[in-house]
């Protein structure tokens, strides 16, 4: 079996919707075509920080992980931890998960900072972590987990912030761009 190990935060967990519904559950579907050797974890916590994220992950190292799924980051950016620090975390993140699993392939999940302005310091600095980290550990990037879903009432819980469901199906799809040829590529070896 290949494991795709997703950890991440409510957006991948997803809150108020049921857990098949959620994107990672919903990769299940996108693998079937490449092979049933396949399982996706989804060890994502609702509200998890990247400090909370590096406490959350020794148990889930002992066993190996071909594709690892990093989407954390947007909950340090609401409480207002500096960029640097939440750069550490992720780094450090990937360094324990490629210790233990070296020839996992790493996929990190970028996001875009919906509630600053869009000069503001932060935000370009916050936007621009997930690329360099892409780019220093040869990693995949997914630009914007959120990217056509932010805004559309039609797709997010009345909170505006969590995707619904149908918002789940286009969260697939962004990822699934990035991460098919990857599960392609890790499906026939």
């Amino acid at each position: 079996m290949k494991t795709i190990f997703v950890f991440g935060d409510s957006l991948s967990e997803g809150l108020a919707i049921s857990p098949r519904q959620a994107w990672p559950m919903l990769l299940v579907e996108k693998l079937r075509p490449i092979g049933p050797n396949f399982r996706v974890i989804n060890a994502s916590a609702s509200g998890s920080t990247t400090e909370g994220g590096l406490r959350r992950l020794p148990p889930h190292l002992d066993h190996p992980i071909d594709i690892f799924v990093l989407e954390l980051g947007i909950n340090d950016a609401f409480h207002g931890i500096l960029v640097e620090q939440t750069r550490a975390n992720l780094q450090s993140i990937i360094d324990q998960v490629k210790a233990r699993s070296p020839d996992a392939s790493v996929v990190i999940v970028g996001m875009q900072f919906p509630i600053a302005a869009p000069d503001s310091e932060y935000a370009a600095a916050f936007v621009k972590m997930f690329g360099e980290l892409a780019e220093k550990n040869h990693a995949a990037l997914v630009p914007n987990l959120l990217d056509g879903v932010v805004g559309d009432p039609k797709l997010n819980l009345p909170d505006r912030i969590h995707p619904n469901a149908a918002g789940h199906k286009v969260l697939v799809e962004n990822v699934w761009r990035v991460l098919e040829p990857i599960a392609r590529e890790v499906g026939s070896k």
